[in-house]
């Protein structure tokens, strides 16, 4: 027997299977091949067709299937992981009325600053944990100003993920951990934040039914197995957003439990018990999976735009022998901490929320045209970015955050020794590798939902844990480095 996951990303859908006797992953698949269409009709707008989403769910599914010759009545339940903060409307047919409204569509910054500015930061803070911004309840905002025909025609909003579990099982209904991400749950009466609805005007009404992230949400219906291939009856035991989603799948469940992601962008994703935020301009906070009144969990967020994206331009564009990673790890693993005083600031990927949302742009500071080359380059890069992680847990430290461990996924920049040692000395904690996905998380999930599996830690540790970086002894290098990264930055922010 078998649990199914699928991840739904704005690039593609990953689905993969797992055992149910041991967790273990048996196979994954991407669907499409190429990345999905992002519809940006203005400056700064992002939207999808949601159909888009279920069109390529079904054909992973059936895909995962047919190759592992697995029979549908061998999948005992499933997982849904999504891309967070979008918006999608369907009317009481659940027919679509408008493309969805994704993560990275800023069209509703505005609204967001004019509600909490109106509100007051001290109201917003302590029952949603957050300002407004732009998340979901601010682009419906978006869409009733700017469409009322179409908002007249709404029955519910949902997330992305709800749309693929009511495509399964023809059941609108959300969780609270979504309504969090959407700014939409307030924490200190632990209810639907109607009173945010009301500031906006809109109705209520709008808001699906919520079950309890770990749950039987829905079962497929006839027409949801026909189109996925899968088995009528067939429970959906979890949903979650893809951040929450990917700390589950390291193991992050406890207050001081960290998962971080390296890839072109940078994320660090803190667990507290605390429902105190005082840096909610800088950083986000959500209900985390196992959230509850009695027992708060928060996941607080901070984003990095400029990480990965920054090392695989300068891979290519400096025109390498071997244009890879690897060559470029190898190039600066010859240079010593410190990279001879030369600095990169690496935040060359849009605004930057741990900078108030100022656009600082990338820099390269006290280069030497008589002593650095390529390898002070791509050392200096790897150095940057690992400081930029730095400073962000130095905004969660000052939010109250405890940071006991830091697990993160096998990606692009935790293969590099130079950033995670760097990272891990710095912060003086261990840094734990684990070789997993959203989807194999979500399936996983499905099972630990089900009671399948107890021991959920474990079942992670023995199947993925690929290795752990431990802090250096000799830290006084690398503080200096970071002390003399900090003056260079500080100096662009004119601090």
């Amino acid at each position: 027997m078998y649990y199914i996951g699928f991840d739904i990303g704005s690039s593609s859908i990953k689905a993969a299977l797992v055992n149910a006797e041991n967790g273990k992953s048996i196979a994954s698949v991407n669907e499409p091949e190429e990345e999905m269409d992002i519809i940006s009709v203005q400056k700064e707008w992002a939207e999808q067709n949601p159909e888009s989403w279920w069109e390529n769910v079904c054909k992973a599914s059936k895909r995962l299937l047919k190759e592992n010759t697995i029979r549908p009545e061998q999948i005992k339940g499933i997982g849904i992981s999504y891309q967070m903060h979008g918006l999608v409307v369907v009317d009481e047919k659940g027919e679509l009325i408008r493309d969805s409204i994704i993560w990275c569509d800023s069209r509703a910054v505005a609204i967001g600053n004019k509600a909490f500015e109106e509100i007051g930061e001290e109201k917003c803070m302590e029952n949603l944990l957050n300002s407004p911004a732009n998340f979901t309840a601010s682009k419906l905002k978006w869409v009733q100003q700017n469409e009322p025909e179409k908002y007249e025609r709404i029955h519910k909003f949902l997330l992305p993920g709800d749309y693929i579990a009511f495509k399964f099982t023809g059941i609108m209904n959300t969780t609270t951990s979504g309504l969090s991400e959407g700014t939409l749950w307030d924490f200190k009466d632990d209810k639907p934040a109607d009173w945010l609805l009301e500031h906006y005007h809109l109705d209520a009404s709008l808001i699906p039914d919520i079950v309890p992230t770990f749950s039987n949400q829905g079962e497929l219906s006839a027409k949801g197995a026909s189109d996925s291939g899968l088995n009528p009856g067939t429970p959906i035991l979890y949903r979650a957003g893809d951040q929450p989603n990917n700390a589950l799948s390291l193991n992050v469940f406890k207050a001081g439990e960290v998962a971080a992601t390296g890839g072109t962008s940078g994320v660090i994703y803190a667990v507290t018990d605390s429902l105190s935020a005082t840096e909610g301009l800088k950083l986000n906070n959500f209900a985390h999976v196992n959230h509850s009144q009695n027992q708060p969990s928060i996941g607080k967020l901070l984003c990095i735009n400029g990480a990965g994206i920054q090392y695989r331009w300068l891979k290519n564009n400096l025109n390498l022998e071997t244009n890879s990673y690897q060559t470029m790890n190898s190039h600066a693993s010859k240079v010593s901490v410190g990279s001879n005083n030369l600095q990169l600031i690496p935040f060359g990927n849009g605004a930057e929320r741990m900078f108030d949302n100022q656009t600082i742009g990338t820099h390269i500071c006290n280069l030497n045209l008589n002593k650095h080359n390529r390898s002070h380059i791509f050392r200096a890069a790897l150095e940057g970015i690992a400081f930029s992680f730095v400073y962000g847990m130095e905004v969660l430290k000052k939010d109250n955050t405890t940071i006991n461990v830091i697990r993160a996924g096998n990606d692009n920049l935790f293969r590099s020794e130079i950033f995670s040692n760097t990272v891990a000395t710095l912060i003086n904690q261990e840094i734990e590798i684990y070789n997993t996905t959203g989807a194999i998380g979500a399936a996983r999930a499905a099972g630990l939902s089900d009671g399948t599996f107890d021991d959920f830690g474990t079942m992670i540790t023995k199947n993925d844990h690929v290795m752990t970086y431990h802090p250096l002894q000799n830290q006084d290098d690398y503080k200096e480095a970071y002390k003399n990264w900090k003056r260079e930055l500080n100096r662009i922010l004119k601090k």
